[in-house]
């Protein structure tokens, strides 16, 4: 459904010093600067899939949602999204496309979401039969349908944007672009949106792309991950073979019974790992995969555990120790 070869954008910026001398300077000689955006970046996304794009700021994970979106046109290379080139615009393609971002609008903020959903009816021509069965159930859902009078203004955040995600499907797109959709939202408000994700793609199939700094949305939703840094792709592939490759340990933490009696001594349990934290209540290691289930029978067997738990390095680490990597690889 999506697929892209060698595609680059640049960007010429203007600088200019501070100040007013500065912008005097800047009337008479520019200093432009060549951003590169993009670098030769490949990616095919399947009917489907969730790929999740990963990368910190700058590197062009939102760059690339637009191009694909036909919002920007590229420096150089291809890119088809469902047999069309995006930055021609096409109505044809532009029926079959969705665009979420978390820091935009499209809904009208004085009125009902309801009468903005109408008029995208009208705008994508849908029929009326249809549109009424996919707002019910969207709603149906996201839990909405007693929001739908409600102007867009009076709604919280987490509303407004199970309201954007609705106006955005109600055409049953084919691939879906989602660029920081949980940006600002609460913890409850996140976890409603990822679960709706999740149900949309199972019932409807489409391929999505996913944007996000919210590493739960990533680990939730994405099985295959794109990891950007500077416009380049550095890893393609699943979540679960980063996981593996760059995390070679699991967190161990064992919350202590009252009656411990001090912090444990746990130097040298975890051969190959380390201690993280050690107090009276609480121990956590990071022990080598190899060695969980021994560590985990020597903690039980040392002190008195009220409860113990094994978990995977959080994904947001692993990707800064691969960024790590690539910069001492670099020449």
């Amino acid at each position: 459904m999506i697929r892209v070869r060698q595609l680059s954008k640049q960007y010429t910026v203007h600088e200019k010093e501070p100040g007013l001398r500065g912008s005097l300077k800047a009337l008479f000689r520019r200093r432009r600067t060549v951003k590169q955006a993009l670098r030769s970046v490949d990616l095919d996304v399947a009917e489907g899939e969730i790929v999740g794009l990963v990368g910190p700021n700058g590197a062009g994970k939102t760059t690339l949602v637009k191009v694909l979106a036909g919002i920007v046109h590229p420096s150089a290379g291809e890119a088809r999204v469902l047999g069309a080139v995006p930055w021609e615009r096409s109505n044809e393609f532009r029926r079959q496309i969705a665009l979420i971002m978390g820091q935009k609008a499209q809904l009208w903020w004085d009125l009902p979401a309801g009468d903005g959903f109408l008029l995208l009816r009208e705008i994508y021509g849908i029929e009326r039969g249809r549109h009424a069965r996919n707002l019910g159930e969207l709603c149906e859902m996201l839990g909405v349908k007693a929001e739908l009078k409600v102007p867009v203004r009076r709604l919280s955040l987490g509303e407004r944007m199970k309201m954007e995600l609705i106006a955005a499907l109600l055409h049953e797109p084919r691939v879906v672009f989602l660029d920081e959709p949980t940006i600002g939202l609460d913890l409850t408000a996140q976890r409603a949106i990822r679960d709706f994700l999740l149900a949309y793609r199972e019932r409807h199939r489409p391929a999505m792309l996913l944007t996000s700094h919210y590493m739960e949305d990533i680990e939730r939703l994405c099985e295959r991950i794109v990891i950007l840094r500077e416009g380049e792709r550095i890893y393609d592939g699943s979540l679960r073979e980063v996981v593996r490759r760059y995390a070679p340990h699991r967190v161990l933490t064992a919350h202590l019974a009252p009656d411990a009696g001090g912090a444990p001594d746990a130097a040298g349990l975890a051969a190959g790992g380390r201690v993280l934290e050690s107090t009276a209540a609480l121990l956590r290691l990071s022990v080598p995969r190899d060695r969980v289930a021994t560590t985990a029978a020597e903690v039980l067997r040392r002190w008195p555990v009220r409860d113990l738990s094994i978990d995977e390095e959080d994904v947001g680490t692993i990707i800064e120790r691969i960024f790590r990597a690539r910069g001492e690889e670099a020449p």
